[in-house]
């Protein structure tokens, strides 16, 4: 086998069928598809049972105790055999040539990671939302050359494909969330090379009946998966890069963390939150102005959300908590 797609199950009986239809039509046939039931309580399980029976050279089915996103994937990791590894989330699903295309960069470029852009679409199949990953560069990315890269992504576990080398000493964190925050810029500086494709091959279900929104103090996970990544970026051979590991700092333990902390309802732990944030900036002596100033892709990022969001970051910054806490 290729390709080794690692798809966690958990209570998705009205999304599987989808996901699975466009996994076994793929065009690329040597792939397998891994199938891990983390304990549904709903249909999910059948749903499995019947794929497996009429696919019985493409997946493989297997159950366990439910233990969570990280615990689905790597008990996948530990059934793969593929030379590449995919992962694809079971509420959301891909296009025909999506694993054919970016296996065919991976060898092409001899790149340990081929990344692919992501369609938000609603549960009528409406594309609501484009989400561009790597504009402006080439098919073939030097991370020593581009390694801005490594600031500005993002980190989506699911819209990529691994050389299964990455994995050889490293696994998705267990018991927490934002583990694709953890772990995948982790797997980034191991390699020398990237790919891309300007496709957009990912297919992003937006659930009106999500477990993500529900906006919890599960939230100070993000800032645990930056200080992991670095810890492993100062062991790293581009730990002299610190502009870059600044930016990814910001993005990610400012912006990102902010963008969830603005849907958390319980004023206390919105506070306590605030409150997080407030010591990891000051730790790594990161100043307002190096928020307000922060681009991506060459772009200040600020400037570029929407009214409703750049509002809510400059009353943020300017400390109107009050302001903020009418707006939400």
């Amino acid at each position: 086998m290729m390709v080794s797609i690692i798809v966690p199950v958990y209570n998705v009986e009205n999304y599987l069928a989808k996901c699975l239809d466009s996994l076994v039509n793929q065009s690329l046939q040597t792939i397998e598809i891994i199938v891990v039931d983390d304990g549904s309580k709903d249909g999910s399980g059948l749903i499995i049972e019947e794929y497996a029976r009429n696919f019985p050279d493409k997946i493989k089915a297997f159950s366990k105790e439910n233990g969570g996103l990280s615990d689905a994937r790597n008990f996948g990791l530990e059934k793969a055999s593929g030379k590449y590894i995919g992962f694809v989330d079971s509420d959301d699903y891909v296009t025909e040539k999506m694993f054919a295309e970016m296996m065919q960069l991976a060898e092409k470029h001899e790149a340990k990671m081929v990344i692919c852009n992501i369609q938000k679409v609603d549960q009528n199949g409406k594309v609501t939302q484009k989400l561009t990953q790597i504009p402006n560069m080439p098919e073939r990315i030097e991370l020593d050359n581009h390694f801005s890269v490594f600031s500005d992504l993002s980190y989506f576990a699911c819209n990529k494909l691994f050389n299964r080398e990455l994995f050889a000493h490293k696994r998705f964190k267990a018991g927490v969330h934002f583990e694709d925050i953890q772990l995948i810029p982790q797997l980034l500086l191991e390699c020398k090379v990237l790919a891309q494709t300007q496709s957009f091959h990912y297919q992003y279900l937006e659930r009106t009946d999500s477990i993500t929104k529900t906006h919890t103090e599960k939230g100070l996970d993000i800032l645990k998966a930056v200080q992991d990544v670095e810890s492993v970026f100062e062991g790293s051979e581009y730990s002299y890069k610190r502009k870059e590991l600044k930016n990814f700092q910001i993005f990610e333990g400012v912006y990102s963390f902010l963008a969830y902390v603005a849907f958390v309802k319980n004023e206390e732990i919105f506070n306590k939150m605030v409150h997080e944030l407030t010591i990891f900036r000051k730790e790594r002596k990161i100043k307002i102005q190096d928020i307000l100033s922060y681009s991506r892709f060459g772009k200040n990022y600020l400037l570029s959300l929407p009214l409703k969001k750049k509002i809510f970051y400059l009353l943020f910054f300017a400390g109107q908590k009050k302001l903020i806490r009418r707006m939400l």
